[in-house]
């Protein structure tokens, strides 16, 4: 067996080592957004400002219903396609969803619904040859606001669709774990076996397991829905906007007071999140009880036995699921594909007068503009390959060496990223390379990103390898291999896929950074989404849509050779080698 005494000692010395490299930055930070909202007239200018309850109204509403309708929209498609083809499906196509960033994807958005965008175009073509009878003027853009409509409509649907995707990947971590999967094929059957339906028994057994493993996922939506900027600019109401785009402008002022009133702001955005997740802690805990009763005991067994005669037969109620599963993945696929295409055509148009459905010209000006951009280009991909590549660094020697106890004490600190408001966060890291000499320095940017990507790279991690099977090594053990010998040849070898899609989903974080690369960057250094986000609040529509589609082909380019490379290999046997080996001798090969 492995000399746990001795092997011990360097394991918590490396431990030490990588708590310290990341808890000093990450305690610093939020040290220093501490320090920026204790000022107490800047609390007194934010009480009598007369924008801030409307803001923080808008806030609340869009972040929750948002959060609420992606959390929803989750766990109908895994009811409806867990452990059908669907379910297959939909998971070979999360990651292209994945790789679309947030900015990108509202972007896309807003060329599909924007007064003048397509579906508005293909409407009046379809309008046209009854338009006699209506006599609506066609010839024109509708005066209706179909983006950044005043009650954040466009921002809450925005903000779902893109979370969706984020929750099911999460979901899918879990749910291919051995231990869990084994669990809850086993607990389903037994569910069945009793009279409960398919999906009943998913709904009764398997979502609440589910939802309680999606806790820190669904609380990360939530202050991302509650604190975004980047997409609120795009997509939400201007007057006013949301408190995070009031606390960004207000910290972009050079009065200090303002600059103190935005501090005060974000503080504020952190206290409205910790509430909401007071409230759902404390839901979770009293609402317990009656969830039990309602879900476990056998009263709606008796409705459904009850029913019986109305409702479909066993042999179509799966078909009609499959049905409805394939729907939803049909309809999701094509939000995005068309969000896609809309990025890619954006990029190419030319003279496009309404309400002519195609372009009268199609040119390549906008990408020639991008490739003069090369400096920028650059600096988005390294800055998301360094920073993708030191978190996975990390993330895997925190897994290997940090004893659990650890890892569960210190989790709160390592997802800090994730809890915290955008601006409150970025504030903190801003005063934080100014306090290291940083600011403006490649470096920092680094650094900030490299925090920024870690609590995701660590979550996607954390799912395969909680569910790795321990006893491989004690079979190694058993050869007589060292630990490092097994975790080399083995672990890691089996752990690819997961590996290589932490990498991805690190780079696409990385490329999506908006707040971070303009407040530590200093306006030194531009990146796709910085770019982009500034092209959208002027007139050249076809150069913005060519930023948002690179800010989607750089993460969609590495989850491609993620995917290529975790993909399941054959190995062919030596000439001259011995017969297969039976697959209980898989991990001695392995080994030698």
């Amino acid at each position: 067996m492995f000399p746990t005494s001795l092997a011990s000692i360097p394991k918590h010395c490396a431990a030490l080592v990588l708590a310290a490299a990341l808890g000093l930055p990450l305690v610093w930070s939020l040290a220093a957004a501490a320090a920026a909202g204790l000022d107490a007239p800047a609390w007194v200018a934010l009480t009598l400002q007369p924008q801030t309850a409307a803001a923080l109204w808008l806030s609340l509403y869009t972040g929750v219903a948002a959060s609420a309708l992606a959390l929803a929209g989750a766990a109908l498609l895994l009811a409806l396609t867990y452990g059908t083809t669907c379910w297959a499906r939909l998971l070979g196509r999360l990651p292209a969803m994945l790789a679309l960033p947030h900015a990108a994807f509202a972007i896309g958005v807003l060329l599909l619904v924007a007064p003048a965008g397509w579906l508005v175009r293909l409407g009046a073509a379809l309008l046209l040859p009854v338009n006699g009878w209506l006599g609506w003027p066609l010839h024109v853009p509708p005066p209706w606001q179909t983006t950044q409509d005043p009650w954040g409509l466009g921002l809450v649907a925005v903000l779902a669709l893109k979370e969706i995707p984020f929750l099911l990947w999460t979901a899918a971590a879990q749910l291919q774990r051995p231990d869990l999967a084994r669990r809850l094929t086993l607990e389903l059957r037994l569910a069945q076996s009793l009279g409960y339906s398919a999906r009943s028994a998913w709904w009764r057994v398997a979502w609440p397991q589910l939802l309680a493993r999606l806790q820190a996922p669904s609380l990360a939506v939530l202050v991302y829905s509650l604190t975004v900027v980047d997409v609120a600019l795009l997509a939400g109401p201007g007057a006013p906007p949301p408190l995070a785009v009031l606390a960004w402008q207000w910290l972009q002022d050079a009065d200090p007071a303002r600059n103190a009133m935005g501090a005060a702001a974000a503080w504020l955005l952190a206290a409205v999140v910790a509430g909401l997740a007071l409230v759902g802690v404390l839901a979770q805990r009293y609402g317990r009880g009656w969830a039990a009763a309602r879900w476990t005991r056998g009263v709606a067994l008796a409705k459904e036995t009850k029913t019986k005669a109305t409702a479909p037969s066993k042999a179509t109620a799966p078909r009609q699921a499959r049905g409805l599963g394939g729907w939803g993945v049909g309809a999701l696929s094509l939000a995005y594909a068309a969000v896609a295409a809309a990025l890619a055509l954006g990029s190419v148009i030319g003279v496009w007068p309404f309400p002519d459905l195609w372009p009268q010209a199609w040119t390549w000006q906008a990408w020639h503009a991008v490739a003069d951009s090369a400096p920028v280009v650059w600096t988005t991909l390294g800055l998301a390959l360094a920073s993708s590549a030191a978190a996975l660094l990390w993330a895997v020697a925190w897994l290997e060496c940090a004893p659990l106890a650890w890892q569960r004490r210190l989790q709160g600190l390592l997802y800090l990223p994730l809890l915290l408001p955008a601006v409150l966060w970025a504030l903190g890291l801003h005063r934080l390379a100014l306090a290291w000499g940083l600011d403006g320095a490649m470096g920092g940017l680094w650094l900030a990103h490299t925090l920024c990507v870690l609590p995701y790279v660590l979550l996607s991690l954390q799912g395969p390898y909680g569910g790795f099977d321990t006893r491989l090594q004690a079979v190694a053990a058993s050869l007589g291999r060292t630990r490092w010998a097994f975790v080399w040849r083995v672990k890691w070898p089996l752990l690819r896929a997961a590996l290589a899609a932490s990498l991805a989903v690190g780079f696409a974080v990385s490329v999506a950074q908006y707040l971070p690369t303009l407040y530590v960057g200093a306006g030194r250094f531009a990146s796709a989404t910085t770019e982009a986000v500034a092209l959208a609040a002027g007139g050249q529509r076809s150069l913005m849509a060519a930023f948002a589609a690179l800010q989607w082909l750089l993460p969609a380019l590495v989850f491609g050779l993620a995917a290529w490379s975790g993909r399941a290999r054959r190995f062919a046997p030596h000439a001259g080698a011995a017969p297969a080996a039976p697959p209980g001798n898989k991990l001695s090969h392995s080994l030698q």
